[in-house]
Formats: C-alpha cells, structure tokens, sequence
C-alpha cells in the first residue's frame, strides 16, 4: 500500500515588524474618517475648520439674500396707488404688506376707499402732541419691539404699512389685534395713539405682547374718505388738511362724513426718506347718504 501524501503545510502570512518609537517620542495620532481613509489630527482639525467655514458662508449667504430682499421691499416701491396728480406720482411706498381696501369713487382731492377689516398693535403715545420726534420714537419702538419678538410667543413678525396714528377715543377701551400701523386722535381726549397693521395670516390668533402699554385691536370694514400728500407731518399740518377734507366732503352727493368720525393718519415710510418722496394721508370715516326717490 502505498503511503499517503503529506499535506503541504499553510503559508502563513508574514507579519510586518512593528516599529517602536523611540522612548520619550510620542506616535502621530491618527482618525478614522472613512473606511480604510486616516487623517492626522492636525488633518482632522483643518477639515473641520473648513467644514465650520463653509456652514458660515452659506449661512452669511442667506442672511445676505434675506437682506437683499428686504432692501429690494424699500428701493423697488410699489405701485399700488394709481396717482392723480405729480406730488402723487413722486411718492414712493415700500412693497411691504397694507390694508387691503377698494376705490369706490375718486375725485380731485380725495377718494373714497372700501376697506377690509384688519388687525393693529395699539400704543398710546406720551405727551399732547401727536406727531413730535421724542414721543413718535417712543411709540414706534415700543410697536416695533412686540413686532419683532416681544410677545408672549417670542414670534418674529414681518413689518407692514402703514403707521397709523389718530387721536385715542374719550372711554378706555379693550382693543383686539388690527393693522396697519395708524395714529389717531381721540373725539373727547387730547392723546394720540399710534398703531401697526398685523400681517393678514395671524388673523386673530396674535401673539400676546409682554408690553401692558400694547393693545391688540379688530378695526372692522368701513368705508373711508383719503386724501394723500407728501413731506413731514406736524399737528398744525394735519389739522388744517383735515378741515380741507371735511369741507370737500360737504359737497359729496354720494357720501358724508360719520358722526363720530375723528381724523386717522398713515404714514408709509421709513425715517430715511426724502420729504417730496413720502405718502402720508389722512382718512375719514364715511357713510353713504340716505337718498329719497
């Protein structure tokens, strides 16, 4: 019988020396990135530099995107308003959103405006003067911190035009959210109240301001007689357009002045605009007039 073959023995793989370091001489770090890919640490750190670098460019990109779009709001205006004459064709309106309304009629110094309802942030400005630069700052400032992240929901809100500003009614009132931005002045007291429009897509559902000086308000449709003009505003100026107003409307056959009816001003535009530039208007609420057939 003949002897069985041996088996050839295994190659065994040669193992590769390891080389020490010498003492007091510490080996590179290494990190592993990726399968079978090693980085150094001063490798590593450089790439995530790099990746740090790249997260805060795109991020400086879109704040500068964001911020060119804001820009492009002040410096391509809107042309929502149709001019009647060259004071009007020279105003300039940011494209930012407003009260939504419908022309009803037009004629030589005022237009009769439908407007939608809305909702307005509500201060009451310091001082007997509505339109003085200490208290309108004030005003806006407080308006603009409950806008911009002072509310109870920490919510960032987009600005809107106009400003509005009347004189505050002669009872204490509980107001809900409406917009735009107006000053008024009360019928039977002597303090100016300043308000914002809120965006449309809140509706009701605002968020609460942490300001107690900030009240939200509801202003319901109505009809509206506008009359618009340029430069700054000054009380003496608005009282003086106001009767203007009411002594044009006296000749309406369509529509005359409420009762209860106290001038609104609106001013749509940032402190940096030139005087001849702006558009400001005072408004007056309207009725139609009972016809007899």
């Amino acid at each position: 019988m003949a002897p069985l073959p041996l088996c050839p023995a295994s190659p065994r793989p040669l193992r590769t020396p390891v080389q020490l370091a010498p003492r007091g001489v510490r080996p590179p770090r290494t990190v592993v990135v990726a399968a079978g890919a090693r980085l150094t640490g001063a490798e590593a750190r450089a790439s995530l530099v790099f990746a740090l670098a790249s997260q805060a460019f795109s991020a400086s990109q879109r704040r500068a995107a964001d911020l060119a779009a804001e820009v492009a709001k002040y410096a391509f205006p809107s042309s929502r308003f149709e001019p009647r004459t060259l004071e009007e064709a020279l105003m300039s309106v940011p494209d930012l959103e407003t009260v939504p309304f419908r022309v009803l009629k037009r004629e030589a110094d005022y237009e009769i405006r439908e407007v939608e309802s809305y909702f307005l942030a509500e201060t009451t400005m310091p001082g007997r003067s509505g339109f003085d630069f200490n208290g309108s700052s004030q005003s806006f400032n407080v308006l603009a911190s409950y806008l911009f992240g002072k509310n109870a929901a920490s919510e960032q809100m987009e600005m809107t035009t106009p400003v509005f500003t009347r004189k505050g009614e002669s009872n204490s009132e509980t107001m809900d959210m409406t917009t735009p931005v107006i000053t008024k002045k009360s019928a039977g007291e002597n303090k100016w109240k300043m308000s914002f429009v809120m965006p449309a897509k809140y509706g009701s559902n605002l968020p609460l301001p942490k300001d107690p000086s900030v009240a939200i308000k509801e202003v319901p449709s109505k009809i509206v007689a506008v009359a618009a003009f340029s430069g700054l505003v000054t009380d003496d100026d608005i009282s003086q357009r106001e009767s203007k107003l009411r002594e044009s409307l006296r000749k309406d056959t369509e529509f005359r002045v409420k009762d209860d009816s106290v001038v609104e001003v609106a001013q749509y535009n940032p402190p940096f605009t030139l005087p001849f530039t702006r558009r400001n208007e005072i408004a007056l609420e309207v009725e139609r007039k009972d016809i007899a057939f």
